[in-house]
């Protein structure tokens, strides 16, 4: 069963049924699922969590959705990884890396789709459909083709070949549009109204950002039911770095973990950037921006989670960086070459700001930190390629080798080796 009751205003608390509607007729602000905490203290402890399945749905209690509409294809109790190479590197003494890279399409957006796909089925839609910057597009195609559902996937037409590809294998309808994704979001905010489509982050959305709350779930319980000092987490919508304070603060009201302290920092591209500009400035009110970054997975110039984001650093006393192009490539290599982990531009970022944060004295060295890495490297290949070494290239002779290594490496090949 389903825990919750209700979807309520952001804004002005006003509750409505649970049914396919994103915004509040009163005043228009977004509309959040409200769950029974009493009940799902009841049915939930850390042994029933442990003794469940090594996915999201571990947690269902917890959950939007009633878990007998799932489409289950492995999201979910991703590693947990402690970076000790990199924290060195950046100057701290404990670090954690929340590895999403190694779901199923090869990032965070499993987590989300997975709700939205079992509440649309509960619904009784019949096909998805989402506006996506990529990596959502891959999740909302593979969970539907597991579905057997109808999909259709708006995206910008100057998407990475590998977010490209990563759909089309589902044969989805793949519509490419010219514009930014705000002009792919706008359209499919209209389809929404005239289609008999479930919008995953339109007239689902409610459900499809609580899955978000999963990873905050995960990292408590892997941290041995405990919360980190900090988290660094990307920015696009702002709605992953809401909800994964949000966790924290639900797996407190059902008795799981001590009251988090977490300090929720924020990362964002220099290109696209507006949360982070407007902390800068001190105010809670976002300016939207023209993207115009490699992160294209966080290229959201006008962040519908904005405000709450902002308030969210407000909130937990904690912060936002940005990292220009430059940054971003080398925020990916420095992942890869001290923790083998090959992340996309988002986790580029992510690592930029991490730094960037701590050089700045905004997170102490003593603060133990989790970083989210939210999306695999092969999905972005176009920004690294020509970023890395040269490879060497001889005929099968071990001499040309010798020579060529200490080419390479400016270093004379010992007699005999």
């Amino acid at each position: 069963m389903s825990f919750t009751h209700a979807l309520r205003c952001r804004e002005c608390g006003r509750e409505y049924p649970l049914d396919p509607i994103f915004s509040c007729e009163f005043c228009f602000g977004p509309l959040e699922v409200a769950y029974d905490y009493d009940g799902i203290r009841e049915a939930i402890s850390r042994d029933s969590i442990e003794a469940g399945p090594p996915s999201l749905w571990r947690y269902a209690p917890l959950l939007p959705a009633n878990p007998e509409y799932k489409v289950d294809i492995g999201t979910g109790y991703t590693p947990l990884i402690r970076a000790d190479r990199l924290a060195k590197a950046v100057g701290l003494d404990t670090l954690w890396i929340k590895n999403d890279t190694v779901n199923p399409t090869w990032s965070f957006k499993d987590r989300v789709v997975s709700m939205a796909i079992a509440r649309a089925r509960e619904f009784g839609f019949e096909a998805m459909a989402c506006a996506s910057t990529g990596n959502l597009a891959n999740s909302v195609a593979a969970h539907s083709a597991a579905a057997g559902m109808e999909c259709f996937v708006f995206i910008p037409d100057d998407l990475e070949h590998g977010k490209v590809v990563g759909s089309g294998i589902y044969d989805p309808t793949l519509v490419m549009i010219e514009g930014s994704y705000d002009d792919v979001n706008r359209l499919c905010t209209e389809l929404s109204s005239v289609r008999p489509w479930a919008f995953v982050n339109i007239n689902v959305r409610p459900y499809y950002a609580e899955g978000s709350r999963t990873l905050a779930f995960e990292t408590a319980e892997q941290l041995g039911w405990r919360a980190p000092a900090r988290v660094v987490a990307p920015m696009a919508s702002g709605s992953l770095y809401t909800k994964i304070w949000k966790g924290f603060q639900e797996l407190h009201k059902v008795g799981l973990i001590d009251e988090p302290h977490t300090r929720m920092s924020g990362a964002q591209a220099a290109g696209c950037s507006p949360i982070t500009t407007a902390f800068d400035a001190g105010t809670l009110n976002f300016t939207p921006q023209k993207p115009k970054t490699i992160a294209r997975s966080l290229a959201i110039g006008n962040p519908a989670d904005g405000y709450y984001a902002l308030k969210t650093m407000e909130e937990t006393g904690g912060g936002a960086a940005m990292a220009t192009d430059e940054e971003i490539v080398a925020g990916m290599k420095l992942l890869a070459e001290t923790e083998g982990i090959f992340a996309e531009t988002a986790g580029g970022v992510t690592i930029a700001c991490l730094k960037k944060l701590v050089e700045s004295g905004q997170i102490a060295r003593d603060e133990e930190t989790v970083a989210y890495i939210t999306g695999a490297g092969l999905k972005t290949i176009e920004a690294i390629e020509n970023e890395l070494s040269e490879p060497i290239r001889i005929t099968p002779r071990m001499a040309e080798f010798d020579a060529a290594l200490e080419a390479r490496t400016a270093t004379p090949i010992p007699a005999g080796i």
